[in-house]
């Protein structure tokens, strides 16, 4: 059983480190609004994969396969939603800051991160792949077993955010100058608007 666990916070650490749209949201609240922003980001992204384990351990083949049929409109969602935040990333100057703006609530970077997750419904492809790899997922699935590995593959995803958001945020969150900061946000936006253009690009010439 702890070896499934461990399996599943390699798993989960594996799919999180990547550095992709979430990463660099997740880098840019870690340096804008501070360690509890950032890490928020982080764990809605955790959910989300934990979400997609959960579809696919517990063999939930109806639900994966409505998600597959319609992912074509839940990524143009994704796309716009990635624009959105691009953009507004891009214009965000770093005096803007407000204890009182709900931009900057746990809750807001916690629900944006875990929808723009969920928004590459493909992803559960991988977990179906992962599950099946290891005899879960199947109609004579272990569910006990299956939470253990969604478990350890939450919090391996949960550990490589607290990392990274706790090093940008601690090491250079105070440290930068309102100058960088706002060069950082533009680059940001304009890599989160790239990462959109990109979506957009695999939508038209993969359907």
């Amino acid at each position: 059983m702890l070896s499934l666990f461990i399996k599943g916070l390699i798993i989960g650490f594996a799919i999180a480190a990547p550095v992709g749209p979430i990463g660099i949201l997740c880098i840019q609240r870690s340096l804008h609004d501070g360690f509890k922003i950032g890490l928020m980001t982080g764990l809605g992204a955790a959910f989300a994969d934990g979400t997609y384990g959960l579809i696919a351990g517990f063999g939930l083949t109806a639900l994966s396969s409505i998600l597959i049929k319609h992912q074509f409109w839940i990524q143009l969602i994704g796309g716009l939603f990635l624009l959105y935040l691009g953009i507004k990333m891009f214009l965000t100057r770093p005096l803007e800051k407000s204890a009182n703006n709900f931009d900057r609530s746990a809750l807001h970077a916690l629900v944006t991160s875990y929808l723009l997750t969920l928004t590459n419904p493909a992803t559960i492809l991988s977990f179906v792949a992962v599950f099946a790899g290891l005899g879960l997922g199947t109609t004579s699935t272990n569910y006990f077993h299956a939470i253990v590995l969604v478990l350890g593959i939450i919090l391996g995803s949960a550990i490589w955010w607290i990392f990274l958001s706790g090093g940008v945020a601690f090491i250079l969150h105070h440290r930068l100058s309102s100058t960088i900061m706002q060069s950082i946000n533009r680059v940001s936006g304009i890599m989160i608007i790239a990462f959109a253009v990109f979506c957009f690009i695999n939508l038209l010439y993969g359907y």
